[in-house]
């Protein structure tokens, strides 16, 4: 470092990196969040990119972005605003100017700021006129050029050197925030351990990306963000369908029992399936269906024969799969659905967050089809929930929809590896072999049917969609038999909510206003809260991972308050949901539908007004 560059120490920092889809900003965004980790920040992160395969380059529709919001305290949410856009087109410049700080830093690369590009932005003009970049510290770098200049006599083609040009705007951003280059480095080694061409090439670019910085007088400030007090352990980052798969294989552990995924590849919850298939090593069984239907209909077929059966999915997919998950729930076979929500209706956003899929999990089949619906709400308890989603779909002999979100599955921080002798015991309820068995002989607690797998000597059954006789199983058309198991069902669903924790409360216990939330709103609504108590302000969150069943003081908690907020990215279904359940109480709403995660600011004003009505 250039011993008059002045280092500034600052608290935290969000960056956002962006381009074209094909500019590898995923990529770069990905290392510097890890290298970032590795370092002893806690880190959250939040990419977003267009849904086509091939985005049209240079347009607003076609850019990619990643967000990295790091720093020395705990880190609940990607960030609002950044502090620093890495603009590599004038496409990102549109796409995100909004999204930066009136004080904050852009670094442009000025070679694709030709007139062809900011025609196909947008812009009338130069795009450095049109925007009001007063206030803000905009460095001109030519990454384009330099990135060939660094590269000239490598021996790559002209289209392979500038696939390198993102790694020299990792090098500038390093080198200001004081980032080892040493992560990044490994990283193509492992990547390109067969091609020690690329290996030079994007580590020569990153190095002259990092001596760029340190040498040109536009940036006179390297900022120094300080490691994170954590409790000790040993971490790694993690996303949520990561996490979702990592539950999933703990849970099959923990029971004793072989994992099977029935999937169709779909937007965003295609990496479970990627996940888990290559977890053979494992004893996983995974299955690439031609389609929803068949995905799960191949997991229902893995359940009767003993698995921890699983499928996963989006909104789509979800109702495509309804009539098989009535079939689990009248055979009552353990099923666990994985929802990673996605904008719709139809294809909708697929690339976009939201939480628009609550009312279809909840009653999204015919006739009275329940079932236990959850949410994780960050991306590392995915884990927990999965794992949690599994215990529950094997005890208790049930479908279970577990609901992840866009911003969860793409989303990663920093996971503390637990220690799984921790987690509860998973006990699959399986017929004893030396007692006489009847399919629909429950429970009388849990109203829980015993688990035979075909092939046990004395317990040969039948299972079907039609109505059955509950001592036998046999199909039964009396009318008093189908009303009784209506209601037998329906009860065994909500004697789950024994089995499941209070809800508690974050905040002030005396709060004037209750927030409630439930999913991946969780991070933002905590932010926003602990900002505003800072202020003064009595405020409480309680927010839901259990949906269906409720947590059973869940009225205590409601009735405690005098006002309530439901802050959640949809219309309102879930303050719909609180208002079947408990109608005596009033509730407020705050709802954006965006296909993002909301900001701190909007939900700290949405608080604000609240208290004064």
């Amino acid at each position: 470092m250039d011993k008059h560059t002045k280092v500034i120490e600052i608290e935290e920092v969000v960056i956002r990196f962006s381009g074209d889809s094909g500019d590898g900003m995923q990529l770069t965004g990905t290392l510097f969040s890890d290298t970032s980790a590795l370092f002893g920040n806690d880190v959250a992160t939040f990419p977003d990119y267009p849904a086509e395969i091939r985005a049209p380059q240079g347009t607003v529709g076609g850019v990619s972005g990643f967000q990295v919001h790091f720093g020395h305290s705990q880190i609940n949410t990607p960030g609002d605003y950044c502090d620093v856009l890495v603009a590599m087109n004038p496409a990102a410049l549109k796409a995100n100017f909004r999204w930066v700080k009136p004080d904050g830093i852009i670094i442009i690369d000025t070679d694709a700021f030709v007139e062809k590009n900011i025609i196909k932005a947008g812009y009338k003009e130069d795009p450095l006129k049109e925007e009001p970049l007063n206030g803000i510290n905009l460095i001109k770098a030519p990454i384009s050029s330099m990135t060939r200049e660094s590269l000239k006599d490598i021996g790559l083609d002209q289209k392979s050197i500038l696939r390198s040009k993102n790694m020299f705007a990792l090098g500038i951003v390093s080198w200001m925030f004081d980032r080892p280059l040493e992560h990044a480095i490994k990283f193509f080694n492992k990547k390109f351990a067969n091609k020690p061409l690329l290996i030079e090439a994007n580590t020569k670019v990153l190095r002259n990306g990092y001596h760029y910085a340190e040498t040109i007088k536009a940036i006179a400030f390297n900022y120094k963000v300080r490691p994170a007090e954590i409790t000790k352990g040993t971490y790694r980052i993690i996303n949520g369908n990561t996490a979702t798969a990592w539950g999933l294989l703990a849970a099959a552990e923990k029971a004793g029992l072989k994992l099977f995924l029935g999937s169709y590849p779909i937007t965003p919850a295609t990496s479970i399936l990627e996940e888990l298939a290559a977890r053979k090593d494992l004893g996983v069984k995974t299955f690439q269906a031609e389609d929803e239907i068949a995905g799960i209909c191949t997991s229902f077929g893995a359940s009767f024969t003993g698995h921890l059966a699983v499928t996963s999915t989006s909104g789509p997919g979800l109702a495509l799969k309804s009539e098989t998950l009535g079939l689990a729930v009248m055979t009552e076979l353990p099923l666990v659905v994985i929802n990673v929500q996605r904008g719709g209706p139809s294809t909708g956003l697929p690339t976009k967050t939201e939480q628009a899929d609550l009312m279809q999990a909840l009653y999204g089949r015919n006739g009275e089809s329940p079932l236990v619906v959850m949410a994780a709400s960050t991306p590392s308890n995915c884990f927990d929930y999965a794992y949690m989603a599994a215990k529950i779909a094997l005890e208790h002999m049930t479908p279970v929809i577990l609901m992840t979100e866009g911003f969860l599955a793409n989303g990663s921080e920093p996971w503390k590896i637990p220690d799984l002798d921790t987690y509860p015991e998973i006990k699959p309820p399986f017929a004893p072999k030396d007692q006489p068995y009847s399919p629909y002989e429950k429970d009388p607690d849990t109203l829980v049917r015993k688990w035979a797998v075909p092939g046990t000597p004395d317990h040969e059954h039948r299972l079907g969609g039609l109505e059955k006789d509950p001592a036998t199983g046999g199909v039964s058309y009396t009318p008093e038999i189908h009303e009784f198991m209506v209601k037998a069902r329906e009860e065994k669903i909500n004697r789950v909510a024994k089995d499941i924790p209070p809800l508690a409360i974050e905040g002030d216990e005396d709060a004037d206003l209750l927030i409630i939330g439930w999913g991946a709103t969780y991070g933002h609504l905590l932010t926003a809260i602990d900002s505003l108590r800072k202020e003064g302000l009595k405020l409480a969150l309680a927010h839901f991972n259990y949906i269906r069943p409720l947590p059973e003081n869940s009225g205590e908690i409601l009735g405690r308050f005098k006002k309530r907020l439901v802050c959640e990215n949809n219309l309102g279904q879930f303050a719909n949901y609180l208002r079947m359940n408990f109608p005596e109480y009033p509730y407020h709403q705050f709802n954006k539908i965006l296909g993002l995660p909301f900001t701190v600011e909007d939900l700290k004003d949405a608080i604000r007004k609240n208290l004064e009505v």
